[in-house]
């Protein structure tokens, strides 16, 4: 005899296969928006955060960059909401801002390299959580 628990309305599926993908990937869209929300201001704002001796691939003046990370942080933050409420668009909508952040990052490697790097790469795992199990939950 199968004995399977009884799950309440709204509860969450413990067993289902990739959730700690896909909440990996909801919470570092999340965090990755925070900071580039606040990397943008800081960037538009002319804080003396950032050093002057940076140089980047394009657009070499700070400001052009942080609109494009204010914009992107907002996108992200909507992507983390949307997948975190297993909404239907999340899972493409959260791989298409993980992608942009990932460009965006390689076009300021020269500025920070051990910061773009480790934040490309985290941005490779995103995609490949939601890319793989980012869909809706299989019925078996």
């Amino acid at each position: 005899m199968d004995y399977e628990p009884e799950r309440r309305r709204g509860e969450p599926d413990a067993d289902v296969e990739g959730l700690g993908w896909v909440l990996f990937a909801g919470m570092m869209l999340g965090l990755a928006g925070i900071l580039n929300v606040i990397w943008g201001i800081a960037a538009i704002s002319d804080s003396a955060f950032f050093t002057d001796e940076g140089r980047y691939v394009i657009f070499d003046d700070l400001n052009t960059w942080g609109w494009f990370f204010l914009i992107v942080g907002v996108l992200q933050l909507i992507a983390a909401y949307a997948i975190w409420y297993r909404h239907t668009f999340g899972q493409v909508f959260g791989i298409a801002c993980a992608f942009v952040n990932a460009m965006i990052i390689l076009f300021t490697v020269n500025a920070y390299p051990f910061a773009a790097f480790m934040l490309f790469i985290v941005d490779l795992l995103v995609i490949y959580g939601l890319a793989v199990y980012g869909g809706r939950p299989r019925q078996g």
